[in-house]
């Protein structure tokens, strides 16, 4: 089964090539240091060991945070490396660890890129986040004695059955690994029935519910609702995909008519949209700034636009109301914990399957509402944007529900220390 696997990933190699340039049409990073995925790069060599965390991309390296600080913490005789797929990700890495961690692009899962990769690095171990599963990869760290932990580690209904086509691999695969570290009961009895050792499986919980809202943080929000005016009502729609920028658009015009210096800051999963989104706007003949522009937003702006990285968490501390996008469209939706933890009533749709977890703690307590079209996201914004008290009191129990699942880094932790030096 490997054996068809590579061969697989080999007649596949030019035309993933080619759709990352196709992809570096719309955002040039894509296009930079591609020569790293094929294990092409520069490296200068270090004395300390490398601890190796691999995250695909934003969401990853963010969960990763409190695991990396605190090995930088507690072992820096370690060099981390960090790797990631995507360039928003690369980006992620640079900008919370510009001195403390160097930043690579993951190879392609090619024997020779892989191996390439590890003769140069020679990492002390491989920590990767939630589900990431590389034969080649894998197979190529047990031959070098690399041990493997999988992290934060989480398999999806809809995922499993996908990797019942392969389950073999998936099999052989997992034997490799070293440590998982699963998010729930139901995510280790996954990795188990794929063929994971049980005794190398742990119930660890979610890392994501490890938030940290700093001090700094919070006065930078106070700042930013002065920026848009502290009398006006805000309302945020996170994580939008394609397909749910025209529902949430119009959704707001009907909110303006009752309330009609409400405020929509629409931040799209992916940032290359955000053209699409300004001819949307204008089309509506909603005035819009841009966070990248930093222009004044006055009464007669109605929308802003966030199209930076990293800055989501400061604009859900403005917000009264959050929307969580990937949710109206079959995405299955995004991650509902830091407007959870700053106490902010969420709204969701009802395509949320790669995030079940979350949102059933947040369901079971009422402290999620569902929406299924336009009519109904606008109809429940108003509803909270006038009801204070109910706001509070669905925004509380969401933060206690983050609170009482927090601890994870300590568990994870007691897990990765054993394959650590002191």
């Amino acid at each position: 089964m490997r054996l068809l696997y590579t061969l697989a990933v080999h007649l596949l190699a030019p035309f993933v090539l080619l759709r990352l340039f196709w992809l570096g049409a719309r955002n040039p990073a894509y296009k930079l240091r591609w020569q790293e995925r094929f294990g092409f790069f520069t490296w200068d060599k270090v004395e300390k060991p490398i601890a190796w965390i691999h995250a695909v991309s934003v969401g990853e390296v963010n969960a990763a945070r409190p695991i990396i600080n605190r090995l930088l913490d507690h072992y820096p005789h370690y060099q981390l490396l960090v790797t990631t797929v995507t360039p928003t990700g690369a980006m992620t890495v640079k900008k919370h660890f510009p001195e403390h961690a160097r930043h690579l692009y993951l190879p392609y899962d090619l024997p020779f890129s892989v191996k390439k990769f590890l003769s140069k690095i020679k990492p002390a171990l491989l920590i990767t986040m939630e589900t990431e599963i590389w034969p080649n990869l894998y197979q190529a760290c047990q031959q070098a004695a690399i041990p493997i932990l999988i992290i934060n580690a989480r398999l999806s209904q809809k995922s499993a059955k996908g990797y019942r086509l392969v389950s073999c691999l998936m099999q052989d695969t997992l034997r490799l690994v070293d440590v998982i570290g699963a998010q729930t009961k139901k995510d280790a009895e996954r990795f188990i029935s794929f063929g994971a050792p049980s005794e190398k499986v742990f119930v660890a919980g979610n890392l994501k519910f490890d938030i940290n809202i700093s001090y700094d943080m919070t006065a930078q929000a106070q700042s930013l609702k002065r920026y848009f005016s502290v009398q006006r009502p805000i309302w945020i729609a996170a994580s939008t995909h394609e397909g749910e920028d025209d529902i949430v658009l119009d959704a707001h015009i009907k909110i303006m008519q009752a309330y009609p210096d409400a405020i929509l800051i629409m931040a799209p999963r992916h940032l290359e949209r955000i053209d699409k989104i300004v001819s949307q706007c204008k089309r509506r003949g909603l005035n819009y700034v841009t966070r990248i522009k930093q222009k004044p937003f006055t009464a007669n702006h109605a929308v802003y636009l966030l199209d930076t990285l990293g800055e989501l968490q400061l604009h859900y501390a403005v917000a009264q109301v959050a929307f969580i996008g990937g949710s109206l469209v079959a995405r299955g939706g995004q991650n509902m914990m830091e407007p959870a933890s700053l106490g902010l009533p969420i709204i969701a749709g009802h395509h949320t399957f790669n995030f079940t977890e979350i949102t059933e703690l947040l369901s079971a307590q009422n402290a999620l509402i569902r929406v299924a079209n336009e009519a109904e996201l606008s109809y429940e914004v108003c509803q909270l944007l006038g009801d204070a008290e109910r706001r509070h009191c669905i925004g509380e129990t969401g933060r206690e529900i983050i609170k009482s699942n927090r601890g994870s880094v300590a568990r994870l932790m007691q897990l990765i220390e054993p394959y650590l030096s002191c």
